[in-house]
């Protein structure tokens, strides 16, 4: 394969017959270091090669303190071809949808490369207990990194899932970042109008190829949803713990990442787990809408992308909000403070926001609790400038919830009538203290 490399480590690699993902050897003064040679990205300087060792990381090494390299073994231009999987009757049919992330993608240890899966044989090579929970297929929409994802892309995962749903398939897995995975299962939470079977978002904080990948459990998990549980909703199903007990079955509007790298990192938000998975069983913890297989599911991908989130800070100017009304958004969500504050400074400007027919929805930086705009004189007076209580929904969901919303009205009496309906659990009725994290973490 020909060499990614530019400048002095290209001449380097050049001058030992080196090619990317190569299994090679490299003599250094401190030692010898073996792995594959990995293709250099664009951003990185001529003065480093970047190895992967057998454990599933990566290292650069500087080439000033090379001595020599040797090539154990050529890169593999084709895989061996993996046996295909006989579909069993008595199995139910999955389509597992793939958008893009870790989840999605592995490396092959005899060429070195990262690539996406390009077929279910692929996926029950490295886990063969999926082939004994449903029969998979796969079904590659897009692959892009879930920070890239628009409202465009979310409608597209929910017509491919209503499509595969009213098709047969008991339920669906969809691969998905984890950085945006909150984003996406809340805007299919909405657009997939009467879901009565499982939708599960599943990803991973590490990679497959890691010794400490979270990927295997979470994915094992996941099917185990879509082809056995009796639910009838979007969730995510993500590590519950450190380890590789369990991992969580979490409402799809009722949870966030919570953390940049814990496997772990997916937690509820004022709202119990519905479920949690082991490899063995599905052990159901709180009330879900249940699963009718004989139901259609309807795909309403109504939006108004133009929706802006404001998180408020001490010391914000009215020009802020003046510049997102002179911007032409059509809806403003504000993540303000506490129970829903804002500096009394900007109040006439959202007044003016709202009195111009845009919508003001707030939610709380808190992420926990309810928004409570009847405590404090700030809240009475964002109530009195027309700001809608967003209950004790997270602010991202607010965002999605107003997108779709306002591909539905014009008219302020009904935005806010929608705005204040639970449509798809994303209002708790009550929130109870067990349902703070810690309680959860504790168990």
């Amino acid at each position: 394969m020909p060499l990614s490399y530019a400048g002095k480590a290209y001449a380097l690699l050049e001058r030992y017959n080196v090619e990317d993902y190569d299994l090679v050897k490299i003599i250094t003064e401190k030692g010898e270091i073996v792995g594959r040679i990995m293709p250099r990205p664009s951003i990185f300087d001529d003065e480093h090669v970047i190895i992967k060792l057998p454990n599933g990381y990566n290292i650069g090494v500087n080439i000033g303190k090379i001595s020599e390299i040797k090539v154990l073994e050529k890169a593999y231009q084709r895989e061996e071809a993996i046996p295909e999987v006989e579909f069993r009757e008595n199995l139910p049919y999955i389509p597992f949808i793939v958008t893009g992330g870790t989840i999605s993608s592995r490396v092959d240890y005899r060429t070195g490369a990262v690539r996406a899966y390009e077929k279910p044989e692929e996926l029950l090579d490295l886990i063969p207990e999926l082939a004994d929970i449903a029969n998979i297929k796969y079904k590659p929409i897009f692959a892009e990194f879930s920070e890239n994802l628009t409202p465009s892309h979310w409608k597209k995962m929910a017509e491919r899932a209503s499509e595969e749903l009213n098709s047969g398939a008991r339920g669906v897995v969809i691969a998905h970042g984890t950085d945006t995975m909150h984003y996406s299962a809340a805007a299919l939470s909405f657009m997939l109008m009467n879901l009565r079977k499982p939708v599960v978002f599943v990803g991973s904080q590490r990679s497959i190829d890691r010794p400490s990948t979270d990927a295997v459990l979470n994915l094992i998990a996941a099917v185990k949803v879509a082809a056995q549980s009796d639910i009838g909703e979007v969730v995510i199903t993500m590590h519950g713990s450190p380890s590789d007990e369990f991992a969580w079955v979490l409402r799809g509007v009722k949870a966030r990442k919570m953390h940049t790298s814990r496997r772990d990192a997916f937690i509820p938000v004022n709202s119990p787990p519905i479920a949690k998975v082991t490899r063995e069983k599905i052990e159901i913890m709180s009330k879900y809408r249940k699963a009718d297989e004989s139901s259609r599911v309807e795909f309403d991908g109504r939006i108004d992308e133009r929706v802006f989130l404001l998180y408020t800070w001490p010391g914000m100017s009215p020009d802020i909000i003046e510049s997102i009304r002179s911007l032409g958004y059509r809806g403003l969500v504000i993540a303000g403070t506490g129970l829903g504050h804002t500096p009394s400074r900007i109040i006439p400007s959202i007044e003016r926001l709202v009195r111009d027919g845009v919508p003001v929805v707030m939610t709380s930086q808190t992420i926990f609790g309810r928004v409570n705009l009847r405590v404090y004189e700030t809240g009475r007076l964002l109530l009195k400038a027309g700001v809608i209580p967003g209950e004790d929904m997270l602010p991202e969901v607010a965002l999605v919830k107003l997108m779709f919303v306002l591909g539905h009205c014009n008219e302020m009496e009904c935005i806010r009538e929608m705005m204040l309906r639970n449509i798809a659990g994303e209002i708790s009725s009550s929130i109870s203290m067990r349902d703070f994290p810690p309680c959860w973490v504790m168990r």
